[in-house]
C-alpha cells in the first residue's frame, strides 16, 4: 500500500515514541519519493534526540539506581527556591517518585519554561509516592537569617513526606535535624532526577504565590520579577514603601523602611 505524501508527514506528527518512529522509518525507507526520503530522515534524527533523552535520564537517576541496588526502598530529593528575593516565603519540596517515572523533559526548574515547569509540575504531583512543600515565612526568616531560614524549609518539607525516606538528596546543602542518611550534590537540580522534581514543585508553588501578590500589588511587578531585587521591584520599593511581605532584613527592603520612618 502506498500512502500519500500527506498521510506520511500526519502518521510523523503523530509519531512520538521510539517504536512509532522506527516503524514509520523502515516504511518511509522503502518509498523512493523524495518527500518520503527527508521524512525518513526526520525519523532517524527523532530517533537520535529519543535516545539522548533516554541517556539524559537514565543518569539522572543513576545514583539512585545504585541505591536501589543497595537495598533503598524510598530515595527523597530536596530542593528550595527563594533564597535571592526581597519578598515572600523561602520554599522547599521534598518529593520520592516511583520506580520508573514518566517525566520527559525532566530538569533544573531553571532552565525550563514556565509552560514546562507547570507540565511537570502536575506529572509529578500525579506519579509521587509523596511529596512535601514546605515554607518558612518572612518574619522567621529575618529572625533566622536566609541561610538558616532554607535549611529550615528543607527540614521540613523531609519529616512532612507521608512514607520516611531511606536517603535524601540534597542540592549542594546537609539538612540539620534529620537523621535519614543524606548525599549533598553540588548542581544537584541539573544533577540528579529526584532533586530536580523537587526544584520543580518548590518553583511553581513559589511563583503562583507570586502572581497572587501581583493581582493585590500589580506595582511592584511581581508577576515579572517574582521578587527578586530587579531595578523595577527596587524603584517600587523607594517609591511605595515595603509590604507586610517584605523581608526586613534584606538590604533595600531595611533601607525602605529607614526611609519610611524619617
Amino acid at each position: 500500500m502506498t500512502y500519500s505524501l500527506s498521510d506520511l508527514q500526519k502518521r510523523f506528527r503523530a509519531a512520538k515514541s521510539q517504536a512509532a518512529l522506527t516503524q514509520l522509518q523502515a516504511l518511509l525507507e522503502r518509498d523512493t519519493r523524495a518527500g518520503a526520503l527527508a521524512l525518513a530522515r526526520r525519523c532517524a534524527k527523532g530517533l537520535e534526540k529519543l535516545e539522548a533523552e533516554t541517556q539524559r535520564m537514565h543518569k539522572l537517576f543513576a545514583r539512585r539506581a545504585h541505591l536501589v541496588l543497595q537495598g533503598a526502598q524510598w530515595v527523597a530529593g530536596v530542593d528550595e527556591v527563594g533564597v535571592g528575593p526581597l519578598v515572600g516565603p523561602v520554599v522547599a519540596a521534598a518529593v520520592i517518585l516511583p520506580d520508573k517515572p514518566d517525566l520527559p523533559g525532566l530538569n533544573d526548574s531553571k532552565k525550563l519554561t514556565a509552560a514546562t515547569r507547570e507540565r511537570l509540575d502536575q506529572a509529578i504531583r500525579e506519579q509521587a509516592v509523596s511529596f512535601c512543600i514546605a515554607e518558612v515565612d518572612p518574619p522567621t526568616i529575618d529572625q533566622l537569617n536566609i541561610y538558616h531560614a532554607a535549611l529550615e524549609a528543607m527540614r521540613r518539607a523531609v519529616v512532612g513526606l507521608t512514607k520516611a525516606p531511606d536517603h535524601v538528596f540534597v542540592d549542594a546543602r546537609t539538612i540539620p535535624g534529620i537523621q535519614i542518611p543524606q548525599t549533598p550534590i553540588v548542581h544537584g537540580d541539573a544533577e540528579e532526577g529526584s532533586i530536580a522534581a523537587a526544584s520543580i514543585l518548590a518553583k511553581v508553588h513559589r511563583d503562583q504565590q507570586m502572581q497572587e501578590l501581583h493581582a493585590r500589588f500589580p506595582e511592584y511587578g511581581f508577576d515579572r520579577n517574582m521578587g527578586y531585587p530587579t531595578q523595577e521591584h527596587r524603584e517600587a520599593l523607594e517609591r511605595l514603601g515595603a509590604l507586610p511581605e517584605h523581608r526586613r532584613s534584606f538590604g533595600p527592603v531595611a533601607a525602605a523602611r529607614m526611609r519610611e520612618l524619617s
